[in-house]
């Protein structure tokens, strides 16, 4: 169960997320910041729980394959990354008075579609009561992580924010790329 758990954890990459995570909750004053981290986490566990106990039904029933989720997930933080190198081109709308729910901290940034692909996989090989344990020490793992986002920033400083923010990304448009590029890749594998 602990090496599923920290296979998870690095997969859903806390620390990749950090600038992302501070980027959108930035003018939240901390209470509200602890707060949305807390729900967002809590929300991407129900969704990698739900993908351990009933994923593979789901996918077969509606007919989806693990590349439709890597497409649709790679899609979506190319946008979010793009925004993130360029902001006037930011998809999500940072003028609103809402804090993000669900899209894009829970899914698909911590239960994006590796992690729910992988939280499928470990429930065919291993019993569903380990992967949900699983599951659950890794979220919370990347809940303590995203929670420490502000005081990372804070100690960089604003100019020091912005340049990891673009670095970032940069690598999160180059991860991007290779998910959809394997998502394209598992989908020609499976029509040959």
């Amino acid at each position: 169960m602990i090496t599923l758990a920290i296979l998870l954890f690095l997969i859903m990459d806390p620390f990749g997320n950090l600038v992302v995570v501070h980027g959108l909750l930035a003018g939240y004053p901390p209470g509200m910041r602890r707060m949305v981290i807390l729900r967002e986490a809590a929300a991407a566990t129900v969704i990698l729980l739900a993908a351990t106990f009933g994923g593979g039904f789901l996918l077969a029933t509606l007919g989806l394959e693990e590349h439709t989720l890597r497409l649709a997930g790679g899609i979506v933080l190319f946008l979010i990354a793009l925004g993130m190198v360029f902001p006037s081109r930011s998809v999500i709308d940072e003028t609103g008075n809402e804090p993000p729910l669900i899209v894009p901290i829970a899914m698909p940034l911590i239960a994006g579609p590796s992690a729910i692909s992988m939280v499928i996989l470990f429930s065919q090989k291993h019993p569903t009561q380990t992967v949900a344990a699983a599951v659950l020490l890794a979220s919370a793992g990347c809940a303590l992580v995203l929670e420490a986002s502000h005081a990372l920033f804070s100690f960089l400083g604003q100019r020091g924010a912005r340049a990891l923010e673009r670095l970032v990304g940069m690598l999160l448009i180059i991860l991007s790329v290779q998910i959809i590029l394997d998502g394209i890749d598992t989908y020609l594998d499976s029509r040959v």
